[in-house]
């Protein structure tokens, strides 16, 4: 997947995850984006240590929603304390 996919993906899967999961957070476009990018790695890695993840766009963007949505939840437990 090239940087401007993965980027675009990214922002997707970071403004999916925020409606999915709404909050104060914060952090606007480059955050939304940065959590996509974040959640599309970790989800990769996890699907893939699974036997679930396919390399397709529906793949993609549903396992970086779910790494997404992760590591939201990670970032809204931190930021409470």
């Amino acid at each position: 997947m090239g940087l401007i996919w993965t980027i675009v993906v990214g922002f997707a899967a970071g403004a999916l995850a925020k409606y999915i999961m709404p909050g104060e957070e914060g952090g606007g476009f480059v955050l939304t984006t940065l959590l996509g990018i974040a959640g599309a790695v970790i989800g990769r890695f996890l699907g893939g240590m699974l036997g679930i993840y396919t390399d397709s766009l529906i793949g993609n963007l549903s396992s970086a929603v779910i790494g997404a949505l992760v590591l939201l939840f990670v970032w809204n437990k931190f930021k409470k304390k």
